[in-house]
């Protein structure tokens, strides 16, 4: 399950684990227009991870969902 909201300088999606059992944490994602965040609460430190990717890194990632194992540089879109 997952829910989307649209806030006034960003999109934010909450991942949830409603798979089996043992469950991790919501994940939440939050897109700006020059970055990526992503955050989970790790129980073990009773504290947020929180990580945060550039709109490129984010491309590299969609791109290498599809692709087999190897080394890769896709080439500059026409937004660059």
């Amino acid at each position: 399950m997952f829910t989307i909201e649209h806030e006034f300088d960003s999109t934010l999606i909450t991942i949830v684990d409603d798979g089996t059992l043992p469950l991790q944490e919501d994940v939440v994602i939050n897109a700006f227009s020059e970055c990526v965040t992503v955050e989970q609460y790790d129980a073990r430190l009773d504290n947020v991870q929180k990580i945060t990717l550039s709109l490129e890194q984010i491309r590299d990632l969609a791109a290498a969902m599809n692709l087999p194992e190897g080394s890769y540089t896709l080439s500059p879109s026409k937004t660059d």
